[in-house]
């Protein structure tokens, strides 16, 4: 079935997370993502672990694209480029503010052989101000933008999130952008320039905590594991020295959560009445709490809690979270064939369609496996094509190795 993004072509000219995982979000819609890399490749080919030769934790985030290899720094590249550029709908890129507009691959450069082209640019900083080519990297966009500010226990050095927030949240804003650009473009004939910061991208995503400083002036401090507008809602120990969370937004919640945990007696509790009471009385509400939690098994906790309805989950490793039957179920882990690292399990994209929707149509590409096919395309012929490797402007795929699967 045809997927929504069918027949549109995007250029990627981005390393690493955020500019890559937006194309990889645009491909796998249907879009003919091609991944213009240099001849070293995208950074995070060289990014553990390394299998055969090829880094998995790429394939991870650039399938259903394909590989043009193509050497930036060489006029003849322009050439190339603006061709490319006239065949396509989107150009994604997550450079240095400024950096392309010196090789003459701008959104003003390359709007001049397709002005309805789509330019979404994907920076730490932004395009504009003061600090717009300072560099930065996700720890870095984290600590700038205050998400790290609020992280961890108070008192403490806060804590580094497990995951790559700045990063995420800049590509899915990147794919915003990108898809309501498509969508006016269909109907208007006009293409747009998207600038996304990644500061700018984690503070949206800190919509509280922005709103309480906005509002009341005060500076949002790091509350651990509590929230910070409800009580009870965080991580509560048990006897078996593992964790379960626990969220209770509304009374009747809450109710029932006392109730599965034998404290049924103080819902009289007026200190405990409300929503903004409990928050209030935080400190003599987790006092009764978390004693009685410590006394329970967290499998039998988590039973309990979800036959009653409360709003919990056993805080589960990534061994737990593949084998959980809900996973399972959903197929999220599938398993796809790469040239060289044979048969290998990957996570699905999270978003099913009634039809159409996203698949694994390719692995991740090799360096350059599609090189040459993409310069045909362009008009290049053998003999072009030729000159433009021995020139050192494009470089093909090496032949593959032999597969190594995970088990070897």
């Amino acid at each position: 079935m045809t997927k929504p993004l069918a027949g549109i072509r995007v250029i990627e000219l981005a390393n690493f997370i955020a500019g890559p995982l937006c194309g990889t979000l645009l491909a796998d819609m249907g879009a003919d993502v091609i991944k213009v890399e240099p001849p070293g490749g995208d950074m995070s080919r060289a990014t553990p672990p390394i299998r055969n030769g090829e880094s998995v934790s790429f394939t991870a985030l650039n399938r259903n694209k394909r590989s043009l290899v193509l050497d930036l720094k060489s006029p003849d590249t322009q050439e190339v480029m603006r061709r490319l550029a006239a065949k396509s709908d989107v150009f994604v890129e997550a450079n240095r503010p400024g950096a392309l507009d010196k090789m003459g691959l701008g959104s003003q450069h390359l709007k001049v052989v397709n002005p309805k082209i789509i330019y979404t640019s994907v920076s730490g900083f932004g395009q504009t101000g003061p600090d717009r080519r300072r560099a930065g990297v996700n720890l870095i966009i984290e600590a700038f933008s205050g998400a790290l500010s609020v992280t961890g226990e108070p008192g403490k050095m806060p804590m580094r999130p497990g995951v790559q927030t700045a990063d995420v949240f800049g590509a899915l804003f990147a794919t915003y952008a990108t898809l309501a650009s498509l969508v006016g473009a269909a109907r208007t004939g006009e293409g747009r320039v998207a600038d996304i910061s990644l500061v700018e991208s984690s503070i949206a995503a800190a919509a509280w905590e922005a709103a309480e400083y906005l509002e009341t002036g005060k500076v949002p401090q790091p509350m651990g594991n509590r929230h910070r507008l409800t009580a009870p809602y965080q991580l509560f120990e048990t006897s078996d020295k593992r964790y379960v969370a626990c969220g209770m937004p509304n009374n009747m919640l809450f109710q029932k959560f006392m109730q599965a945990i034998g404290l049924g007696d103080h819902l009289a509790d007026p200190r405990f009445a409300t929503y903004a009471n409990r928050k209030a009385n935080e400190d003599p509400l987790l006092a009764l709490v978390e004693p009685a939690m410590l006394k329970m098994n967290s499998h039998e906790l988590e039973a309990a809690l979800m036959e009653a309805g409360v709003p919990c989950a056993l805080v589960n490793n990534f061994e737990e979270v593949f084998a959980h039957p809900q996973i399972v179920a959903r197929g999220v882990v599938q398993e796809i064939e790469h040239p060289r690292l044979g048969t290998m399990k990957v996570t699905r994209n999270p978003v099913l369609l009634d039809h159409g929707g996203p698949d694994i149509a390719r692995p991740a590409p090799m360096l350059g496996e599609h090189s040459e096919e993409i310069l045909r395309e362009l008009g290049y012929d053998q003999a072009a094509i030729g000159k433009l490797v021995s020139d050192g402007v494009t470089k093909l795929a090496a032949p593959s190795q032999p597969k190594v699967t995970a088990a070897e």
